[in-house]
């Protein structure tokens, strides 16, 4: 059986060259017959597997790919081979979970392509605005955050006595030459001020991330510069807000416009399903026994 299965493999691989694969997808060559692998009354076929390898694929990794893949084929099926036979599986338990899983799988297809279809997608900032003011009280914070400007540069990096004088300044000129500076020069940057970041991620792997009471450290600080052995970081916080407070609507904004998308498939599919039972009802499509 192992010479029989090598045999079987040494023609399949000899054949896996991107000539193969390139005639394959055109349909010159038909390979719906040639057997690859087989357990029982099941067959693996080399039509099985002709997509399976990218024409860009190497030859030594494509004979690879296609083992591991016959080696996984193979022992599926001796697994459910074994299965079948067993006699502690209640094989029509398994049929009807099979049969109420291809019902599941059908009707949220079905629904998600008529919800695809009738979705309205345009979310207006006065709807947004309204959950948000009817639900303030599920936006709390879970973390802390702020908007501000950071900078992570060398030190040995240009001009750092403007970069100090760009980051604390309010003038447009001045964000702008920040902001062409940063381009050229910085190993990290965040300059959006108007955007609400999350305090944590900015701070990772620089030496602010040891500050132990972060809250204070906030309430108590406007600019900040921190050096190690090879960076300096520059940090302007112009707002922040605590953890546990309300979430700015900013920050959820994102988030309160998929949870109104996703009531309205919600009510769409519950729409779906008594349009279909009300027609089939007065088509009389259902008889219910008692």
């Amino acid at each position: 059986m192992k010479l029989r299965y090598l045999f079987i493999l040494a023609i399949l691989t000899s054949s896996l060259s991107c000539e193969y694969f390139a005639s394959s997808e055109q349909g010159s060559v038909d390979n719906s017959k040639a057997l690859v692998a087989s357990v029982g009354n099941s067959f693996l076929f080399e039509s099985d597997i002709a997509n399976l390898v990218s024409p860009q694929t190497n030859r030594e990794d494509s004979i690879l790919i296609v083992e591991q893949f016959v080696r996984n084929w193979v022992k599926k099926e001796l697994l459910v081979k074994e299965a079948n036979s067993s006699v502690k599986i209640n094989q029509s338990e398994i049929e009807k979970k099979v049969s109420d899983y291809r019902y599941t799988l059908l009707s949220y297809e079905y629904q998600k392509q008529m919800i695809q279809q009738s979705l309205d997608t345009a979310v207006s900032t006065e709807e947004i605005e309204n959950y948000y003011e009817e639900n303030r009280e599920n936006f709390a914070l879970r973390q802390n955050i702020f908007r501000g400007r950071y900078l992570k540069i060398s030190n040995d990096a240009p001009k750092k006595n403007d970069i100090r004088r760009w980051i604390k300044s309010s003038r447009p000129q001045d964000l702008e030459s920040l902001k062409s500076y940063a381009f050229q020069f910085a190993d990290n940057y965040s300059l959006e001020d108007s955007t609400w970041i999350k305090f944590d991620d900015i701070i990772k792997n620089s030496p602010l991330s040891t500050v132990s009471n972060k809250v204070q450290f906030l309430r108590r600080n406007r600019y900040v510069e921190e050096a190690d052995s090879v960076y300096l970081y520059l940090l302007k916080i112009q707002e922040y807000k605590i953890s546990e407070e309300a979430s700015p609507l900013e920050f959820v904004q994102e988030e309160i416009r998929n949870i109104i998308l996703n009531k309205r498939k919600v009510a769409l599919a519950k729409g779906l399903e008594n349009d279909i039972y009300e027609r089939a009802k007065e088509n009389e499509d259902y008889k219910i026994y008692y």
